[in-house]
């Protein structure tokens, strides 16, 4: 059994936050029915190029392993069909913006009178509730807002968004932690509850030791490119053939290890760079030595070299790189699977690993409406006849 065999999730969500963590779900082994507007689907679906044979590269990133019920739920008997929905359902999982599901009907009140047990999560930009409940939001507002932004990026330069949106992936993930947790107390209670997540919540929660710092100092801290403001030397740093790759010396014994390989045994010694403290107080005099240090050997040289003195370091790899790394290809994070209008495509793996349970990633993002049909049937009891005419009425 996978972990999450058995469990029944409805998702209403779209685009980023919504859909990934769904689609942890359904890593997980939940049952995920994605519910999408007929003849359109996930906003995502539009979103091109790049597009592989028709189906866009970013919808196909976060929708493998659900079944596509296409549904319009602003019509009474698409509505009707939901709450059907909802009622054989563990979970329910939207992310309109604050007010838009209970004008739909579709809010956790509405979904719980068909289902106490439900675990509804609602996923929004602000949250449910203050001042900014009913702004819009996109992640690189949140991460202005949230201190991504405020820290990201080389010094005297502009702000810098992280180039992935960071603050949907990482609600996402709160989400389904959120979600599993909930299902657990479920087990002890029989109740079901209401979660209530925001990119903005994450983006704040994230700043752990960057806030205290804050908290310690009453400074705010300023962006450091790849620096780090209490270890030193830990940052990227120019090889000899213009690639990049980072060192992280963690600790005094680790400076000490670096010195010696490198052949700068006098630096290790000196009193301003012997400890952490000296090193991070005097960064502005060390950096520059360690700059040119490293424009003498090509990236890879230098990480053999660092890497067989076990001193913390690794390459800034280009997408190509990262495919190709054996490491990346052990752990299976590089899977294929077959998509019936593709052939074979290939995704990202999960970073989730079983020992009695592997999850097998085998199930691919689905076609718009492909399992409609089968819902409507062999779930709610549906026949051919009734489902034809949903479809002439655009119910489905």
């Amino acid at each position: 059994m996978l972990p999450l065999e058995k469990i029944r999730v409805l998702d209403v969500s779209r685009v980023l936050a919504g859909p990934f963590c769904s689609m942890i779900l359904a890593d997980l082994g939940a049952e995920v029915i994605k519910v999408e507007k007929p003849g359109v689907g996930d906003d995502t679906r539009a979103w091109g190029p790049p597009f592989i044979n028709g189906e866009s590269a970013y919808y196909l990133s976060v929708n493998r392993g659900k079944k596509s019920v296409t549904l319009n739920l602003k019509s009474e008997k698409g509505k009707e069909i939901l709450y059907k929905l909802a009622e054989k359902s563990d979970v329910f999982l939207e992310n309109f913006r604050p007010g838009v599901a209970a004008k739909l009907g579709i809010n956790y009140e509405s979904i719980k009178q068909v289902n106490p047990r439900i675990v509804y999560c609602s996923i929004s930009g602000f949250g449910q509730t203050g001042p900014y409940s009913n702004r819009t939001a996109y992640d690189i507002i949140i991460q202005g807002m949230g201190g991504f932004m405020g820290i990201t990026g080389e010094p005297e330069r502009p702000p810098v968004r992280i180039g992935v949106a960071i603050t949907d992936l990482g609600t996402g993930m709160y989400a389904a932690i959120a979600i599993i947790s909930a299902l657990w107390l479920r087990e002890k209670t029989g109740k079901g509850q209401y979660l209530d997540l925001s990119l903005f919540d994450t983006s704040v929660s994230w700043m752990t030791y960057m806030a205290q710092n804050y908290f310690a100092t009453g400074k705010s801290p300023k962006p450091m490119g790849s620096a780090h403001p209490n270890i030193v030397p830990y940052q990227c740093f120019k090889t000899k053939d213009s690639k990049y790759m980072v060192l992280a010396i963690g600790n005094d014994n680790f400076w000490r290890v670096f010195c010696e390989t490198v052949g700068l045994k006098d630096l290790a010694n000196k009193p301003e760079f012997r400890t952490n403290s000296g090193r991070v107080e005097n960064k502005n005099k060390l950096i520059p030595l360690l700059e040119k240090l490293f424009q003498g050997r090509n990236r890879d040289e230098w990480i053999n070299i660092l890497n067989k003195a076990k001193i913390p370091c690794g390459p800034v790899y280009k997408m190509e790189e990262i495919f190709k790394d054996p490491q990346v290809l052990h752990r299976e994070m590089l899977v294929k699977v077959k998509h019936p209008k593709i052939g074979e495509l290939e995704m990202v793996g999960t970073p989730i690993k079983f020992s009695e349970t592997p999850l097998k990633i085998s199930k691919y993002p689905p076609l718009l409406g492909e399992h409609t049909e089968e819902v409507l049937n062999k779930l709610l009891g549906y026949s051919k006849k009734e489902i034809e005419k949903l479809r002439r009425e655009k119910v489905i």
